[in-house]
């Protein structure tokens, strides 16, 4: 009768044992289903940032190529019309010189004749007078590559993004994250990354917290489901027994 009880016993032991490690394993395979689900999800956000990073480059290589066409264009132009406008002014000022020239000297008196051949020689100096135009046609061509360097230089310049900010981690020795269910190797780095090194920090989490956090992780409701902050509530008042009776799969020691 007493071997019949003590093999009873051993057999109900071994069955609580099973049950225990059997929880905790099932725990575990749930965490790294999810890690295997957000890094996935997170592969697929890469190769999408890849191929548009790779449009917007090519974008920005067509760009340049048509700004330097326009550049030797603009550089090109101004040459060609200085040359063009100061053709039509030296030949407009011959003939002005020419039709002042005779109406001078006619006078009827034949003293004021022999002055006559003096007058066109102080008419000369009018003649250089077109050649001040040279200069504006010069400084044209210049404001207008200024002008069209100055409207070139702000399409070259890259919108930067914005990089969203993490919180700042908690005063004195971190937690030991990783005794919350949900919350395995994967996922303790990347809280570690947001500045989360405490139960207080999420036992004191609001819904935008909760949401940031999620959007980070690629989470979908998983926070809530597995009771992080109900969890971290527990741990962070220091009430294990209350801890491991409402999560008895979470252990004491390690959630690993």
């Amino acid at each position: 009768m007493g071997t019949f009880f003590y093999m009873l016993l051993a057999f109900l032991v071994g069955v609580l044992v099973g049950w225990f490690l059997w929880g905790r394993l099932r725990g575990e395979l749930d965490s790294l289903r999810g890690d295997v689900d957000r890094t996935r999800s997170e592969r697929d956000r890469l190769r999408a940032d890849s191929d548009r990073l790779t449009g917007e480059l090519d974008a920005c290589g067509k760009t340049r190529a048509d700004l330097e066409r326009r550049l030797r264009e603009a550089q090109a132009t101004p040459a060609a019309s200085a040359t063009t406008k100061a053709a039509p002014s030296a030949l407009m000022s011959t003939p002005a010189t020419a039709k002042s020239a005779p109406v001078k000297p006619a006078p009827a008196k034949p003293a004021a004749a022999k002055a006559a051949p003096a007058k066109p020689t102080a008419a000369k100096p009018a003649a250089p007078k077109p050649a001040a135009p040279k200069p504006a046609a010069a400084s044209k061509p210049a404001a207008t590559t200024s002008a069209a360097k100055s409207s070139t230089a702000p399409k070259a310049a890259p919108a930067k993004k914005a990089v969203p900010a993490t919180a700042k981690p908690a005063p004195g020795k971190p937690d030991n994250l990783r005794r919350l269910i949900g919350i395995g190797p994967v996922n303790e780095k990347l809280l570690k990354a947001q500045g989360v090194t405490s139960f207080a920090q999420i036992a004191g989490w609001t819904a935008a917290d909760i949401k940031r956090i999620e959007d980070v992780m690629n989470f979908d409701g998983r926070i809530a489901r597995e009771r992080w902050i109900e969890q971290a509530k527990l741990l962070a008042a220091g009430n294990e027994k209350e801890f491991a009776k409402q999560f008895p799969t979470a252990g004491t020691a390690s959630n690993t």
